[in-house]
């Protein structure tokens, strides 16, 4: 499974990319990476000419005039325009020619693309949508600013004085160690506020999550990175994660089953996972474009994007489709949501990762590479994301959990933790996707409590409150545990607290 996922690339000269603009709002350009030595190993790409692949393409400002020339610059390589996102200044591209990167940066000529990179080293196996162009989908369905209305009037969301258990609620450690059902005697959580979930599709029909869904603000993204908002497009397929994952956020309290970290708030289902389970950029980027327009408070990110656990911005086609999902991240951040991901199950100090044997993972045979400083998992590892590791029972680190001082920011269950299935059905799972559920939920819970607060205050906060958790004595799984309570590779500021992120 890739939840909690890798690139394909050719072997060229790094790129640096330079965004001062992206939808009227003035964003930071990409930190300049620190030196890295030696250069990540290269992943060459074998080209069909004749089969379609798929592309980012980079424009230097997001503005219309930048755009319309970037996007007539892929028609005259001999591409396709899929999906424009003039909102982070991203064209998504399919092209049949094994030339079309060169091609589009020579049309180009350096006057808006910033980059061009391939999302996968395999053809393109959902097709090439038939509403594409500047004038077929051209951009996001967006609804406006719908975060900030809803946000005009603090509200300290339902206040609940007599919290009646569901029948499944004892089963649930995790809410427990958490302070779940604490947090619950004083709020829910609001419905005015909503938590997209970015996997592979909720059961809407579940009966501990119909209520919960907000189906107009629901969406598939695995079209080839093109929205569908077709009533069941966002549904489950082959994989049981997303619904599992939507039950640890926001399970109702309706007398069945089991009880969600924030049983009051509302799920929007953006699917973002296929249905052989890879999750490409163009998937990703369509996702939390969405989310930022579509009044989407938190977004849970219990994933890794394919083909690379490591994308490297030495390498051109990785670092193009980096920035692209950077952008799309950086807008979502602009616009007041706030997103929380898993840190991933290898065991690994992201801190000292210099290896990755298992990308790419969608064709052929992975590579044993080197990577550096300018290799990132992501979304996990991208500016202003919250990175959750997992903890089991007795709190200890899961020996599973990727760490990282300075990476973590806080620690959540994710070993053998209860949820909803597909098909009313429930079961427990484990994985750094289970534990980064519970951090949505919480947030979910504070900014019901504070409904005006910005990503930065309410990631502020989250640390703020967490339960300060020391390095256990011994090492656990892979790297052994460094820094201080307050601050550790293992836990980071401490295991999320659910009650002093609504008392607070």
């Amino acid at each position: 499974m890739r939840f909690i996922m890798r690139k394909v690339g050719v072997a060229v000269a790094a790129t640096t990319f330079v965004l001062t603009s992206l939808g009227g709002a003035a964003f930071a350009a990409p930190p300049t990476p620190p030196p890295a030595t030696p250069s990540s190993t290269p992943v060459a790409v074998q080209l069909v000419e004749g089969d379609t692949y798929a592309y980012v393409i980079n424009v230097k400002q997001a503005n219309p005039g930048q755009m319309k020339l970037a996007e007539q610059a892929v028609t005259d390589a001999g591409g396709t325009v899929v999906q424009a996102w003039p909102e982070i200044g991203v064209v998504v591209a399919h092209s049949t020619h094994v030339n079309f990167e060169a091609n589009v940066v020579k049309v180009a000529k350096g006057n808006s693309v910033t980059s061009v990179g391939l999302t996968r080293g395999v053809p393109v196996t959902e097709g090439t949508p038939a509403n594409t162009g500047p004038d077929g989908s051209g951009g996001a369905i967006g609804k406006g600013q719908q975060w900030s209305a809803q946000t005009d009037v603090e509200t300290s969301g339902d206040t609940l004085n007599d919290v009646v258990p569901d029948p499944m609620e004892s089963q649930q450690w995790d809410m427990s160690l958490i302070g779940a059902p604490a947090a619950h005697e004083i709020t829910d959580g609001s419905p005015n506020v909503l938590v997209g979930v970015l996997d592979s599709g909720i059961d809407g029909d579940h009966v501990d999550l119909a209520s919960q869904i907000d189906r107009a603000d629901s969406v598939s993204c695995i079209d080839a990175g093109q929205p569908d908002t077709s009533p069941t497009a966002w549904y489950p397929t082959t994989s049981t994660h997303g619904t599992h994952v939507a039950g640890t956020i926001a399970a109702a309290r309706n007398g069945t089953g089991i009880v969600g970290v924030a049983p009051g708030v509302k799920l929007a289902s953006i699917k973002v996972v296929n249905d052989d389970g890879f999750i490409y950029p163009e998937y990703a980027i369509c996702g939390f474009v969405w989310a930022a327009e579509h009044g989407v408070s938190v977004t849970n990110n219990s994933y890794y994007i394919d083909p690379f656990e490591y994308w490297c911005a030495d390498q051109s086609d990785q670092g193009a489709a980096l920035e692209a999902v950077r952008r799309a991240v950086a807008f979502a951040t602009s616009q007041g949501v706030v997103s929380v991901a898993a840190a991933g199950n290898s065991a690994t100090d992201l801190n000292n990762a210099i290896t990755d044997t298992g990308s790419p993972d969608d064709w052929g045979t992975p590579v044993h590479r080197t990577i550096n400083q300018q290799c990132m998992n992501i979304p996990t590892e991208l500016p202003g994301v919250v990175t959750v590791s997992s903890i089991t029972s007795t709190s200890a680190l899961s020996s599973f959990s990727n760490r990282g001082l300075g990476i973590i920011d806080v620690a959540a269950p994710g070993s053998n933790t209860l949820s909803t299935l597909p098909g009313n059905k429930y079961g427990n799972m484990s994985g750094t996707s289970m534990a980064s559920p519970h951090v949505a939920g919480v947030l979910a819970l504070m900014k019901s409590v504070h409904p005006k607060w910005t990503p930065a205050q309410m990631i502020t906060a989250l640390r703020a409150e967490a339960t300060p958790t020391p390095c256990p004595a011994n090492a656990i799984g892979g790297a052994a545990c460094v820094g201080t309570t307050a601050n550790n590779s293992y836990y980071g500021y401490g295991i999320v607290n659910a009650l002093a992120a609504v008392q607070n």
